[in-house]
C-alpha cells in the first residue's frame, strides 16, 4: 500500500498521525482485511485498537454484514456464554425463552471480541470451536449450529504471559494470532501527540463557540515529552480539561501552566514494595512473607549496628553507668525481659537488669567495675564481661571471645524468633487486634493469622 492509499483511510476513519508505527499497522489492516483470517491487535488501553477492527471490517468483503464490538471484561463470567452463543428456554434461572447470541446474529459479519485476556476458560473452548470448524451450540441446547463470522480479537495484556499462568489457552492464542497488528502507545508517536491535542480542542472550541487554544514551543515540549498512560483517552480529557478552565486566557499556554493539568506519573509495578498496605488480594498473600522476611532482616540490621556501637563504647573505656546505657538503648532491648519471656522492656524491668549490690538495686551510681587482665588469647583487646544477674545476686564474670568472632553467632540469629518477636511486639501494641497489627506488620490479616496459628501464639 502506498502512503496516498494509507492516508485515504486515515481521513475516513478519523485517524490523525504520522508516526511510522501507525502507518504500519494500518498498512498491515488494510491488507489483511480482503482475507477471512483472524486477526488479534495488541496494545495499550486508550490506543485505539477498535478503530483498526472497524477498518479490516470495512474493507472487507463483510463490510455489508454486522459489525459488533464485544467488550469481553464487561460481561459476567456466568452469562457470557449465553450472551456470545445463545441459550434456551428453561436452560437457566431466568430463561423465559430462547434467545440467540452474537456469534448467530452476526452471521455472515465481523465480531470484535475486546479484552479478549478476560475471558474465562470455559468460554474459551467454546471459541476455539468456532474458530476451528464455525460450530457452536447454545447454552442448555444439544444441537450443533453453524456460524461464517470473522473474529478480530485486541488485548492490552501480554497473552503469552498468561498462557504461561494458565489463565489463557495456548491453542486458543495461536488460533487468534493468525495476523498480529501491534497499535503503538502514544509517547512514541512524537509529534503526533500535538496533532491530536489541536485536534481536540479545536473540536471542544467549535462545540462550545470558544477561542481554541494554542501552546507556546516550550508548552508543546512539555506535552510531547509527557509518557501519557492513558494513551489517546487520556489526551483528550486534559485538552478538554485546559480548554474550558483556560479559556479565558488571550495568550498562547505556557508549559507551566500546562504541567498543571498533566499528573504525576505513577511508580512503576515493577517497583518491589516492602512496606504494603494490607488487603485481601492474591497479590499481598504472594508477597507478604517476603516482604515480613525483608522487615526482619532490616530490623536486626539495625539491632546490629546499635550492638556494635554499644560493645565498641564499653571496649573503649567509655565513662558510662548501666542506667544510662539501658535507657539509651531501650530499643535494642525491647524484646528482652529477666524473666526470659516477651515482655517489652519498661522502666520497672530495666532497674532489673542492674547489678544489685547487698540485695539493693543501685541506678544512682554505675557498678563497680572489675578489672580483668588481657590474656594472650584476646590480644590487646579486653574480654567482654556479661552480667547474668535475675534474682539480685552477680554471678561470676564470665569470659567471652572477641566481639569479631560473636559476629558469627549474630548471624546465625534464628529468622523465624525475630518474626515471632515482631508479631508480638504488633499484637501488643494493637490490643490483640489482628486487623492493626496486619497493617502494621505490612501483610494480610490471613497470613498474620497463619502465622500466629504456626508460632502457637497465645492471643489472650
Amino acid at each position: 500500500m502506498n502512503q496516498q492509499e494509507i492516508q485515504s483511510v486515515k481521513q475516513r476513519f478519523g485517524i490523525i498521525g504520522n508516526a511510522s508505527g501507525l502507518n504500519y499497522a494500518i498498512n498491515v489492516a488494510m491488507q489483511v482485511s480482503a482475507t477471512d483470517l483472524t486477526v488479534l491487535i495488541t496494545g495499550e488501553s486508550g490506543s485505539g485498537k477498535e478503530s483498526f477492527s472497524k477498518i479490516i471490517h470495512s474493507l472487507s468483503a463483510r463490510k455489508h454484514g454486522q459489525f459488533i464490538a464485544i467488550n469481553c471484561g464487561a460481561i459476567p463470567e456466568g452469562t457470557i456464554d449465553s450472551e456470545l452463543f445463545g441459550h434456551e428456554k428453561g436452560s437457566f434461572t431466568g430463561a423465559v425463552d430462547s434467545r440467540k447470541g452474537y456469534f448467530e446474529t452476526t452471521n455472515g459479519g465481523t465480531i470484535f471480541l475486546d479484552e479478549i485476556g478476560e475471558m474465562p476458560l470455559g468460554t474459551q473452548a467454546r471459541l476455539l470451536r468456532v474458530l476451528e470448524n464455525g460450530e457452536f451450540i447454545r447454552v442448555g441446547s444439544s444441537k450443533t449450529q453453524k456460524t461464517d463470522v470473522r473474529v478480530v480479537a485486541a488485548t492490552n495484556v501480554n497473552l503469552m504471559e498468561a498462557v504461561e499462568k494458565g489463565k489463557f489457552r495456548e491453542d486458543l492464542y495461536y488460533r487468534l494470532n493468525t495476523v498480529p497488528i501491534f497499535v503503538p502507545p502514544l509517547r512514541e508517536r512524537g509529534n503526533d501527540i500535538e496533532l491530536l491535542f489541536r485536534k481536540f480542542t479545536t473540536d471542544f472550541a467549535e462545540r462550545y463557540r470558544i477561542k481554541p487554544l494554542q501552546l507556546t514551543e516550550g508548552a508543546k515540549q512539555v506535552l510531547i515529552s509527557y509518557p501519557f498512560p492513558g494513551n489517546i483517552r487520556q489526551l483528550k480529557n486534559i485538552a478538554e480539561q485546559v480548554s474550558i478552565l483556560e479559556s479565558e486566557q488571550n495568550k498562547p499556554i505556557e508549559a507551566e501552566t500546562l504541567s498543571k493539568y498533566l499528573p504525576q506519573p505513577q511508580q512503576s509495578n515493577r517497583t518491589l514494595a516492602l512496606f504494603p498496605q494490607a488487603n485481601g488480594g492474591n497479590g499481598a498473600d504472594n508477597f507478604s512473607e517476603r516482604d515480613l522476611l525483608y522487615k526482619v532482616l532490616f530490623d536486626m540490621r539495625r539491632d546490629v549496628n546499635d550492638l556494635k556501637k554499644l560493645v565498641r563504647d564499653v571496649l573503649m573505656g567509655n565513662e558510662q553507668d548501666s542506667d544510662h546505657i539501658l535507657h539509651t538503648h531501650k530499643d535494642l532491648f525491647d524484646s528482652i525481659s529477666p524473666d526470659g519471656d516477651n515482655r517489652p522492656l519498661t522502666d520497672t524491668n530495666i532497674t532489673r537488669l542492674l547489678p544489685a549490690v547487698n540485695g539493693t538495686i543501685r541506678t544512682d551510681t554505675p557498678p563497680p567495675r572489675t578489672a580483668v587482665p588481657p590474656s594472650e588469647t584476646y590480644g590487646s583487646h579486653p574480654p567482654v564481661q556479661i552480667f547474668d544477674d535475675v534474682d539480685g545476686d552477680i554471678n561470676d564474670l564470665t569470659e567471652v571471645e572477641d566481639v569479631t568472632h560473636e559476629t558469627e553467632e549474630d548471624d546465625s540469629l534464628s529468622l523465624e524468633r525475630q518474626e515471632k518477636e515482631m508479631i508480638l511486639k504488633a499484637l501488643r501494641r494493637n490490643n490483640n487486634k489482628r486487623k492493626y497489627a496486619a497493617q502494621a506488620l505490612g501483610i494480610s490479616e490471613r497470613t498474620l493469622y497463619r502465622k500466629i496459628k504456626q508460632y502457637e501464639i497465645d492471643e489472650e
